[in-house]
């Protein structure tokens, strides 16, 4: 509708995740990296939480793409809303194991078999089940997947598991009846709200994919706007944008002003609600955990050539089409 006024091709800020508009910040890039590190050096159990809003699907989006351009194997859970049968029946669905019996033993049975094949194959791409929304996973359903993790042989594990979540699912995971999943969590990873030089990148990135010229569309008061009333949540970020651009082009205003952004916060009330729950202490440090977990990638990315490492290829490298996506190297460790 405000398109053609703004001299936009598309809508920039729609909610949907897509992979052009993915926009990569040095948490993000962190993230994206240990999440493939830990995949690939076959690590087990890996946590991806933050904020709602904060990008977390459209995080697992770009690495299934990887995943999928490296052929391995992927199930992607993202309504956790499943009885025990139901999720064993989901994940052998989504492999594309065949089995008629929906018995759970049964059904394990089949996924070890087609784990160990895999395992044994000449070319040996992994497994990977990723459960999206997992702070709505029962207890009992926890549990479940944290006995997946013993399916291994001597030297490495079957199936690679990433559970993403709301900060919730921390709290969760840390109830004394699921020390044992918490204390197999092998890398630990968030996502964060923007800064205000991050959310104004962001607004300008998704403007320019969407064909916007070099003539400003929001103001820079308007910008510190949205970041006040967002808190620098994307999803946020998104609605206030567009609705801002419905708003100043019913009135035939450019750029838009911050008054207009105050409009549109009232109306989603939030000059009244924070789009963020109360902070909570999680029990690491998001500063003391990245400093750990990028000296082990480092130290582990010593046996990978200069032009291989994982680290380097989620460097931001930009050949027109976004960030490129690392290429699968099979590491002397995971080898039988």
């Amino acid at each position: 509708m405000y398109n053609k006024f703004f001299g936009l091709r598309e809508s920039a800020f729609n909610v949907n995740p897509d992979p052009r508009y993915f926009f990569l910040t040095p948490v993000m890039q962190e993230a994206l990296a240990g999440l493939a590190y830990g995949i690939q050096r076959r690590k087990g159990i890996i946590l991806l939480t933050g904020e709602v809003g904060t990008g977390k699907t459209t995080l697992l989006n770009q690495l299934m793409d990887w995943l999928r351009q490296n052929q391995a194997a992927t199930a992607f859970i993202f309504n956790t809303r499943l009885s025990v049968e139901d999720l064993f029946n989901y994940i052998l669905t989504d492999f594309g194991i065949s089995c008629e019996s929906r018995a759970k033993s049964d059904m394990l049975i089949h996924l070890n078999n087609w784990l160990l094949h895999r395992c044994l194959a000449k070319d040996r791409e992994p497994a990977v089940l990723i459960v999206d929304e997992a702070q709505n996973l029962s207890a009992e359903l926890l549990e479940e997947i944290r006995l997946l993790t013993n399916l291994e042989t001597s030297s490495e594990k079957l199936l690679q598991i990433v559970l993403s979540g709301q900060p919730e699912l921390e709290l969760k995971l840390r109830e004394p009846r699921l020390r044992q999943l918490w204390q197999r969590i092998t890398l630990r990873y968030r996502t964060t709200q923007l800064s205000p030089a991050e959310t104004r990148s962001y607004i300008e990135e998704r403007l320019r994919i969407a064909g916007a010229n070099s003539e400003p569309i929001f103001s820079p008061e308007a910008i510190e706007s949205i970041h006040h009333y967002a808190f620098g949540v994307p999803r946020v970020i998104n609605v206030l944008c567009d609705h801002a651009l419905i708003n100043a082009f019913a009135e035939r205003q450019r750029p838009v002003s911050a008054s207009l952004i105050h409009e549109v916060a009232r109306e989603f009330e939030l000059d009244l609600i924070e789009p963020i729950a109360p902070a909570f202490n999680s029990g690491f440090s998001d500063r003391e955990t990245g400093s750990v977990i990028l000296a082990a990638m480092a130290k582990a990315a010593e046996s990978f050539s200069p032009t291989e490492s994982l680290l380097k290829d989620f460097s931001g490298r930009d050949n027109g089409n976004g960030p490129s996506a690392p290429v699968w190297v099979e590491s002397e460790e995971t080898k039988i």
